[in-house]
């Protein structure tokens, strides 16, 4: 009998420990408690030895709960919802095929008027005031995508830095992923001496960012994935996502060690 599986009244039935769910989902422990804290999500079970139990319910409901965050709803609006008897799983799942069916529609609209501006620039024509209105109300994605919470934080973190470093750090951004795209088409192992440097340098540009918000950090993740129009602007995609991802996780092994 493997961890997970575990025998009740003679059914056997897959449970998970805290630890184990927040492996498995990328969910970490100090969230899953605090959803218990709260009573957004508290285990089914416990062991005897007074260990947290999830069962596959909790699991159903962490995913409910988690898409329903994505869809940018604060815990108690959660709660709320999730105690409806008129909101059910399909639902849910429903809402968030809508909300990604319309930021990609957002991304083909943004990439679309993107390209026609570089084609009117590239021909040296002058580009209307229309045009730029439209291209601006399709770029504020961005409050898609943070909270009016984070987008306070980011701005008070402008301000402090000030306009000239936030500049200097917005210049330093294309240069700095030019030079990790050079490594990777090289070939370069993301264990290399001199992409740890590069990765290093890339971790506290984002620290500066990001201020250490793990929250403002996820819904920067979650712009440039779901963002894939966007992300291409900056030189970004999933190879050298994957790439900046091994040599970060290269970085924090060669820590501990």
């Amino acid at each position: 009998m493997t961890a997970g599986e575990r025998k009740d009244k003679g059914t056997k039935k897959r449970t998970w420990k805290v630890g184990e769910l927040a492996k498995a989902t990328g969910t970490s422990v100090r969230t899953l408690h605090w959803y218990d804290e709260i009573g957004l999500l508290s285990p089914s079970d416990h062991s005897r030895a007074g260990y947290r139990l999830y069962g596959e319910g909790d699991v159903a409901r962490l995913q409910q709960i988690l898409s329903l965050r994505q869809l940018g709803l604060s815990l108690d609006e959660i709660r709320d919802l999730l105690a409806r008897p008129d909101v059910s799983p399909l639902s849910i799942v429903r809402m968030h095929i809508t909300r990604l069916q319309e930021q990609m529609e957002l991304t083909r609209k943004l990439l679309g008027r993107l390209e026609g501006l570089a084609s009117w620039l590239a021909a040296n024509e002058r580009v209307s005031a229309d045009e730029l209105l439209k291209t601006i109300e399709v770029m504020n994605m961005y409050e898609k995508y943070y909270t009016k919470e984070q987008l306070a934080e980011l701005e008070a973190r402008r301000q402090a830095f000030g306009e000239e470093a936030m500049q200097a750090v917005q210049a330093e951004w294309p240069v700095l992923i030019a030079k990790v795209r050079a490594e990777m088409e090289k070939g370069t192992p993301p264990e290399d001496p001199a992409v740890q440097a590069l990765a290093g340098r890339w971790a506290e540009l984002i620290e500066m960012f990001t201020g250490g918000n793990p929250g403002i950090r996820k819904s920067l993740e979650n712009l440039y994935k779901n963002e894939p129009g966007f992300a291409a602007q900056q030189g970004y995609d999933p190879a050298l996502y994957d790439y900046v991802n091994r040599a970060q996780a290269a970085r924090k092994g060669g820590a501990k060690s």
